[in-house]
């Protein structure tokens, strides 16, 4: 059904699930069935897992569990809070709050494949008690204002079309005094086009960058104010220098045995291609990473 802006929100999330091989029908279990094969193969019992075990297709952002830890410590996270993981694709960022820091965490993905495994991940990681997830639009989630302490969002804005409707359902589910922690890819000063695919996007219909300046902007027009806004470029490109490398020895690593599944089970095939075009693009400036944090204004 088309939205107020035109879009048929049922194609878009179909372009999505294409995107990230996932299934398109709610019933289907494909993905969820295509992993947990994965992990029998490497020697694993897929209901009794660890989070180094899963770290290869529950930590799909740039920097891994390294940036969500950095994230967290940003935020001042004390342990114990109430947390919105929004766009939670599989549940990695999730479950590393609720395993460290001891957070009630709720996630939220449009991507109902993403939902189903972040809960089977949940349970043989031992951490259902402090995760939940829901397969809904990050614009409208059904839980009730004010019943959170954090938004946290990794590398997923760039996914949404409709960034303030997002900010505003942020703005209507957190405490007063409640804040954002955003680790996101933002369009560069290089106007040149991307090169695809990227992890995010394989055309150009699923990618939504913003410039750092549009971005702040409408956390501010949506009632956010900054608290602090870091450029983590250098350091997200190092990152993906050294995995580009790694990617490209997955053969070897097949060779040498046992391995563990990593996000070519969710990219698919051309993952190694994606990782490569991304790091070329963050090395060209199309695109650069920020962290930060953002209060709930009064």
């Amino acid at each position: 059904m088309p939205d107020e802006y035109g879009h048929d929100s049922r194609d878009y999330v179909r372009q999505l699930n294409a995107h990230y091989d996932a299934e398109t029908e709610p019933d289907s279990n494909a993905l969820l069935d295509r992993l947990r094969q994965a992990f029998v193969e490497a020697g694993c019992d897929p209901d009794k897992l660890s989070l180094d075990d899963s770290a290869g297709i529950d930590q799909l952002h740039l920097g891994g569990r390294s940036a969500s830890r950095a994230l967290a410590a940003l935020g001042g996270l004390r342990g114990g809070e109430r947390v919105l993981d929004v766009g939670c694709g599989t549940g990695g960022a999730s479950r590393l709050l609720a395993a460290e820091y001891g957070c009630k965490v709720v996630g939220v993905d449009i991507t109902a494949a993403f939902v189903k495994v972040a809960d089977w991940l949940s349970k043989a990681t031992g951490l259902d008690d402090r995760t939940r997830f829901m397969c809904a639009d990050a614009a409208s989630v059904s839980l009730a204002a004010e019943s959170v302490d954090w938004v946290w969002c990794q590398h997923a804005l760039m996914n949404m079309p409709h960034v303030p409707r997002v900010l505003a359902e942020w703005r209507r589910l957190l405490v007063p005094g409640g804040c954002v922690l955003l680790h996101e890819v933002v369009a560069g000063d290089n106007p040149e086009p991307l090169i695809l695919p990227v992890p995010w996007a394989r055309t150009p219909a699923t990618s939504h960058l913003r410039s750092r300046e549009q971005l702040e902007r409408a956390m501010a027009l949506s009632g956010f104010e900054s608290l602090r806004v870091d450029d983590v470029t250098d350091s997200a490109l190092a990152w993906r220098q050294v995995h580009s490398q790694r990617e490209s020895r997955t053969e070897e690593a097949l060779e040498r045995g046992r391995r563990l599944p990593g996000p070519e089970m969710i990219f698919g095939e051309e993952f190694p291609t994606m990782g490569r075009n991304l790091r070329d693009n963050l090395a060209a400036g199309k695109v650069r990473i920020l962290e930060g944090v953002w209060r709930v204004m009064n």
